[in-house]
């Protein structure tokens, strides 16, 4: 008796057990055929499934899941299963018709629409007579409509099945696209009727997870987060030099016909920079918020057919843009924070093939970024430099860069040597730094784990701020302990102490530095802590040294062999040398190789008026004999036509020149000093263009006085300023000399 009833115990646990399991089968039975039924997918990606049977289950959800990953399935499918409208606020209105078209084709039963500033009454009204029939199962919406009174009015009728909140890091200051319509949803769902709320983000650090669902009243929200980890995308930073043009336009080079996107921050960099481009050859189009929206469209349309390879953008670019084969994203300007960063290099490589993300980097654009925020209220000025901060941290560090942007979104890459970044391909020598951990752990602990890095810093230098001295924390006894050290050193020893676990960022005080449990064990015990040193980047946007490149690229047969047919053309003309070509004009011959006369146009120093010159075929049939006899190889790309701003200077001045406009007066209309208008003459009548300046000289100088000046560079074997100030007994001004110089050289070589 009692062994039956302990079978049929076991019995009719093990059925409910199997009619449990079933259930689950045939559920997950139902998506996978849903799936098929409406996207016309076989399976599920990543955690997809998982979050589908969460929101069907009537749950709150939280969805981190980088760009690509299919994050628009997680709420469109439901939707097309439960009862009732379930609305998306997106900020993205061409992100919402698109959406729109799509699920509109895909599905019969359901319809989906969007509501924004962009439809008409007629429209509006049929839109809401979908819903009140039941017929309208996702609705998009942007924030600053949901919040709209007779919207809201409307929508309380409605019966809602979930509420769906895209790029929801717009609710987050510390998000990279922080929007404060984004603050008002959740009083806006209070008074609409409340329902599940799904809330999805492509970007996300803790700091901003932790803000969504607060701000949401989601905290107990499942959380569903799938990796960062990108690994067909290379990750490069590179110095800004003033050759910043050229090195893109070699980069696109060397990769003919693949799509790239550049990043600049401003819209007149981005109009500039296409513009080189295209005089370089290259399919580039801009793109910003300010081109009219037929344009911008077009311009996508362009990109997407590849009639265009590249685009130039402001951030306002790629938001709803899914070309999966990009090849590179460029960042000519360094980004205002890491997530902004991930969210726009994560354009390239989305079908898994190759993706190059190359930054390049000076410090003077940090300060530049910095001063764009003075003037903002305190607060959104400390968030500001805290993400610019983190940015630069990353531009500057010799660590596995993939490392440091995963560890920035809370995730472990366990790897020493990711194979696929700057910093992995060219590691730098491990130095031992324990000693230093040390200090930094015990002053964070000195210093009650209340201040930031910077703080910390300066207190570990011994540097006396107005903060540390009004917190009277020069008068510690730990103060300066770091005093002997290289300075260098504190920034990677805390960097790199946060990512291997020692040290973390309070998520509340974002930026207080705090030990963690390992932190502390490290005290106690201290052993090995080896560290790679940080790269180095100049303040300013310099040339490369001549070690680098530069100048060492000449050809110094070239160069003689140049230098020596400009004396015998100058023996011929009866001109001195430089007249015939500048210095810098042969360097760069032996450097460029131009052997047409088109090329030689791109030579510094010579316009259209040198290459007119008979001599100017001389000069280039050498050069083109020169590289055959040797089997030069020349580097094509590296010659590179700007577009400057400078040839609608050019004109001006020639055209004032021209209606004998006093030569200061025309200095003050374009806004120069009279030596920087000097400057811009001089380069004119040097590149070939005859200049006739008579009337000015004679306005300002004796005759005699010019006379001298001009027999002077008349037997003179140099231009050189200098030498000329010398040789003339310092009795002539440099004004007078230039002025002299510029007649000269127009008459003799022009």
């Amino acid at each position: 008796m009692h062994s039956s009833n302990s079978t049929s115990l076991t019995y009719n646990k093990t059925t409910h057990k199997h009619t449990h399991l079933k259930s689950m089968a045939n559920k997950k039975e139902n998506l996978t055929a849903a799936l098929k039924k409406y996207f016309g997918f076989d399976k599920f990606k990543g955690d997809q499934e998982a979050i589908i049977q969460n929101v069907l289950d009537g749950k709150d959800t939280f969805v981190l899941m980088p760009t690509g990953g299919g994050k628009s399935l997680c709420y469109q499918l439901p939707s097309l299963l439960m009862e009732g409208t379930a609305i998306v606020i997106s900020p993205l209105i061409a992100l919402m018709k698109n959406q729109v078209d799509v699920i509109s084709s895909m599905s019969e039963e359901g319809t989906a629409h969007y509501l924004n500033s962009s439809l008409n009454k007629t429209a509006i009204d049929q839109v809401k007579a979908d819903i009140l029939n039941g017929k309208t199962k996702l609705l998009y919406v942007a924030p600053e409509s949901l919040t709209k009174e007779d919207n809201v009015e409307f929508l309380k009728q409605a019966k809602i099945s979930f509420y769906a909140i895209d790029e929801a890091h717009c609710i987050s200051e510390w998000g990279h696209d922080f929007r404060p319509e984004y603050r008002r949803i959740r009083p806006i769902i209070n008074e609409i009727g409340k329902a599940p709320i799904i809330a999805l983000t492509a970007t996300a650090t803790d700091k901003v997870r932790t803000d969504i669902k607060k701000n949401l009243g989601i905290v107990d929200a499942t959380e569903f987060k799938s990796s960062f980890n990108r690994p067909n995308l290379y990750y490069e930073v590179r110095p800004k030099t003033k050759d910043v043009d050229k090195d893109i336009i070699r980069f696109i080079k060397q990769h003919p016909g693949k799509s790239g996107i550049i990043y600049c921050l401003s819209r007149k960099k981005v109009e500039e920079l296409a513009e080189v481009l295209k005089a370089n050859d290259i399919k580039a189009a801009p793109y910003h918020a300010g081109l009219e929206s037929a344009l911008r469209s077009q311009t996508q349309d362009d990109f997407l057919m590849e009639s265009i390879d590249v685009i130039v953008a402001t951030i306002a670019f790629g938001m709803g843009i899914d070309k999966p084969d990009v090849r590179f994203v460029i960042h000519y300007d360094i980004p205002k924070s890491l997530e902004g960063y991930y969210q726009e290099t994560g354009r390239a490589g989305r079908d898994g093939g190759e993706g190059l993300c190359i930054t390049f980097y000076a410090q003077k654009d940090l300060q530049k970024l910095d001063k764009f925020m003075e003037g903002k209220p305190v607060a959104e000025q400390d968030i500001g430099r805290q993400l610019l901060a983190e940015t630069a941290a990353y531009a500057e560090t010799s660590v596995c860069r993939r490392k440091m942007l995963l560890h920035y979104f809370g995730e472990e890459y366990t790897k020493d040597n990711c194979g696929n970044c700057d910093n992995c391909l060219h590691p730098k020598t491990k130095i031992e730094a324990e000693q230093q951990l040390v200090i930094v752990l015990k002053t964070i602990q000195a210093l009650k784990e209340n201040f930031r890095t910077d703080y910390v810093i300066d207190f570990v230098e011994g540097h006396e701020t107005e903060e540390i001295i009004a917190h009277k924390h020069h008068e510690h006894e730990m103060f300066g302990a770091g005093e002997e050290y290289d300075q260098k050193l504190w920034n990677p020893v805390i960097r790199q102490a946060l990512i291997a676990g020692y040290l973390k960022k309070d998520v509340e005080n974002y930026g207080l530095l705090k030990l963690t449990s390992a932190g502390k064990k490290f005290l106690k015990n201290p052993s090995s802590f080896m560290i790679v040193e940080d790269n180095e980047f100049a303040e300013d946007y310099e040339s490369i040294s001549e070690g680098e490149g530069g100048t060492s690229a000449l050809d110094p047969t070239l160069s003689a062999m140049l230098r020596d047919l400009r004396k015998k053309v100058s023996k011929r003309e009866q001109r001195p040398p430089y007249v015939i070509f500048q210095d810098v004009s042969i360097e760069q011959m032996a450097t460029d190789y131009p052997i047409t006369i088109e090329e030689l146009k791109n030579i510094q120093g010579v316009g259209e008026g040198k290459v007119k010159q008979p001599y100017a075929k001389e000069f280039v049939d050498l050069i083109k004999r020169y590289c055959e006899e040797h089997d030069i190889v020349r580097h094509t790309d590296l010659r590179v036509r700007t577009v400057a701003k400078k040839s609608i200077l050019k004109v001006k001045i020639i055209q004032a020149i021209d209606r004998q406009i006093a030569l200061d007066d025309i200095a003050t209309a374009q806004g120069l000093e009279f030596e920087e208008l000097l400057d811009e003459v001089e380069a004119i009548v040097y590149s070939g263009t005859k200049l006739n300046i008579d009337y000015f000289l004679e306005e300002v100088m004796d005759e005699d006085r010019i006379d001298d000046i001009y027999d002077y560079f008349a037997d003179s074997d140099t231009d050189s300023l200098e030498t000329a100030i010398n040789n003339l007994d310092g009795e002539y001004t440099e004004d007078e000399i230039r002025l002299v110089r510029i007649k000269f050289i127009s008459e003799m070589a022009n």
